[in-house]
Order: C-alpha cells, then sequence, then structure tokens
C-alpha cells in the first residue's frame, strides 16, 4: 500500500487499518503479536504510526500466502528483534517444504501412472517414484496399526479417522480383535498421506483412493493431479512475492529508501 507521506509522518491506526482492508483492532493486534515495530504514543496515550509500519504491515500481508499465518509473524516478529538471520531460515524452512511438496506430488504422479501401466514395463525413475509413494515390500504386509502411524510419521489415531473416511480398509485379527494392514491398505495409507500433504480434504482424497482400488484408469485422477501442480505454483509464485516485500520494509529499516 503506498503512502504520500514523508518519513517523519505519522499515521493514525485507523489510516493504517484502512490502507490495507483491515480493522483497527486487526493492527493493535498484529502490534502485539510483534509483526509491526511498536508504535509511538501521544501524550493521551493514542498509538501513533509511520510508514515504516505501513512497509511492516505491506511485508507480513504478502508473506502469508507463501508462508501461512504463522511463518509469516515470526518471520516478522525475528526482523523487529533483528534477528534476521532466523528469519531468513524461517523463509528457507518454507522454500525447503514446497521443494519437498514437489517431489511428493511427483511421487505420487509416478506411483498412480505405475498402477495404470499394465505389465512389468516400468522406467527406472517411475520406479523409483513409485516405490517412494505407494509400493509396499511383501514384508511390510500385515503390520498393526501402531507400526504403521509410526512410519508415516502420525498418529495412529489418524489412521483410525481415515478408516472411518473410507480411506483404508483394515481387517481384523480374529484373535485380539486387532487392527491389521495388509499390504493394498498399506499401499492406500501412504497415497492417503501423500495427498493429505498436499493440502487435499478427506472428502476428495477418498474417491482417489478408490480409483486406486478398482485401478480402472487415471483419467479421473488428472484435475486433481493438474490442481496440485497449479497450487503449489501458485505458492511458489507468493514465495516470491513475499520476499520482494520483505526486502522493501528490511531496505527502509535500514534507512536506504
Amino acid at each position: 500500500m503506498a503512502y504520500n507521506l514523508q518519513s517523519g509522518d505519522k499515521l493514525r491506526p485507523v489510516d493504517l487499518a484502512r490502507g490495507h482492508g483491515l480493522s483497527t483492532q486487526a493492527v493493535r493486534n498484529y502490534e502485539e503479536a510483534g509483526i509491526l515495530p511498536a508504535a509511538d504514543r501521544t501524550a493521551h496515550g493514542y498509538r501513533t504510526y509511520t510508514p515504516l509500519h505501513a512497509r511492516a504491515l505491506d511485508a507480513f500481508l504478502a508473506l502469508v500466502p507463501g508462508h501461512g499465518h504463522r511463518t509469516a509473524t515470526s518471520v516478522m516478529r525475528a526482523v523487529n528483534e533483528g534477528a534476521t538471520a532466523e528469519a531468513f531460515r524461517l523463509i528457507d524452512e518454507s522454500h525447503a517444504q514446497l521443494l519437498d511438496d514437489r517431489r511428493t506430488l511427483e511421487a505420487v504422479e509416478g506411483a498412480l501412472r505405475d498402477l495404470g501401466r499394465p505389465g512389468p514395463a516400468v522406467t527406472a525413475t517411475a520406479t523409483a517414484a513409485a516405490t517412494a509413494a505407494a509400493t509396499v515390500t511383501p514384508a511390510s504386509a500385515g503390520r498393526f496399526v501402531g507400526p504403521l502411524a509410526r512410519e508415516l510419521g502420525i498418529r495412529p489415531a489418524t489412521l483410525r479417522k481415515w478408516e472411518r473416511a473410507g480411506l483404508v480398509r483394515p481387517s481384523r485379527d480374529p484373535l485380539t480383535g486387532y487392527r491389521v494392514y495388509g499390504e493394498a491398505d498399506v499401499r492406500d495409507a501412504k497415497l492417503a498421506h501423500q495427498l493429505r500433504r498436499g493440502g487435499y480434504p478427506l472428502a476428495r482424497i477418498a474417491p482417489v483412493i478408490e480409483q486406486v482400488r478398482s485401478a480402472g484408469g487415471l483419467e479421473p485422477l488428472e484435475a486433481t493431479l493438474r490442481d496440485w501442480r497449479d497450487r503449489l505454483s501458485a505458492r511458489g509464485r507468493a514465495l516470491l512475492a513475499g520476499a520482494a516485500e520483505l526486502e522493501a520494509y528490511l531496505r527502509a529499516r535500514e534507512g536506504r529508501e
């Protein structure tokens, strides 16, 4: 948001709020959270802001789409505390997560291609991707909920939730009544886990899992994968936009603008 003000001019909370489409309470909350530098106070205790605060708010709002609210808050707090190295580390983590998510998508695509390809002829690349995404070795069949949850890095309760949603269909041990996840169940759990990481709700994952089970073709999955790719690209662009606004704020803090 551009302001026709000199660096020493003052902004009321309502000015800063209206300039960014926010409420004055939101502006105060952002200051208290460390997203904005501390405001000066008038003799009567009223907050006064400057164009630097507007730059900070620009940066924060630009960071949120790519990093999420929590990380964007942590980045701004670190910058305002002078801990820029910590801010850059948090930004690096978001970029690393995006790269990991891209690799996850590639693994899912490879696995689904392999599922839809008849016969044993698969390329080495597709085989490696399928292994990362959904291939289950014979030794991994027949495991209980605890070991499978640990392997996926989730809680057993999550697997039970997925079962209620129809994403996995474990059998029951006839003696103990415990859930037993066979080879296909482990495959479905791994694919569900990857799609959840891609941001998909359970209601949208269930048809994907069902399509994989039926192996009736991959065409119904193309829209899901295309949407996932588009959202990753949007996140990448959002990270760039956030970086540009943060750089502008850093320059303003250093007195270079």
